[in-house]
């Protein structure tokens, strides 16, 4: 587990709607094992992984949901699959805790940040539990208010 905080400008995509729809308790950085395409079609940003998810199987981990759409340019005896299941690479230890986190304590697996990290691609996955309705509303006023209070301060000053 790497501090993934200072990512500057290599992040490739995130997942805003992980920090509305789930507490994040966790996180890890993972590996991701991608195809040639791929990588092409991260560089230039086309990537959507809004609605992925992580599953555990096989004592493996591996991302359903993440579409990357292929560039145009993209080989003729290549035929490129934009919602592939993509593999997860994690250190024996970090997946069996994982797996005993999920299994027994009911937590959820949600890829949160996807970015460089000297010239490979990472994936941030975080433990998260999901939140419930009124805590999405909790948030939601909280943000209202932090927006209205700077409004005030803004034509006060």
């Amino acid at each position: 587990m790497k501090d993934t905080k200072n990512k500057g400008n290599q992040t490739i995509a995130l997942n805003k709607r992980a920090r509305f729809e789930y507490h994040i308790e966790e996180r890890f950085e993972a590996g991701i094992a991608l195809e040639g395409w791929e990588v092409k079609a991260l560089r230039a940003g086309r990537i959507q992984f809004g609605d992925s998810y992580v599953l555990l199987k096989d004592n493996e981990a591996f991302l359903f949901g993440c579409l990357i759409n292929p560039l145009p340019t993209v080989s003729t005896h290549i035929t490129a699959d934009p919602t592939r299941t993509r593999k997860l690479l994690l250190h024996r230890r970090e997946l069996d805790r994982l797996f005993g986190a999920v299994e027994r304590k009911g937590y959820a697996l949600i890829p949160t940040a996807m970015y460089w990290l000297r010239g490979k691609a990472k994936v941030e996955i975080g433990l998260a539990k999901g939140k419930k309705q009124h805590d999405k509303r909790r948030v939601q006023k909280d943000r209202d208010w932090e927006r209205q209070k700077g409004r005030i301060l803004k034509r006060g000053g």
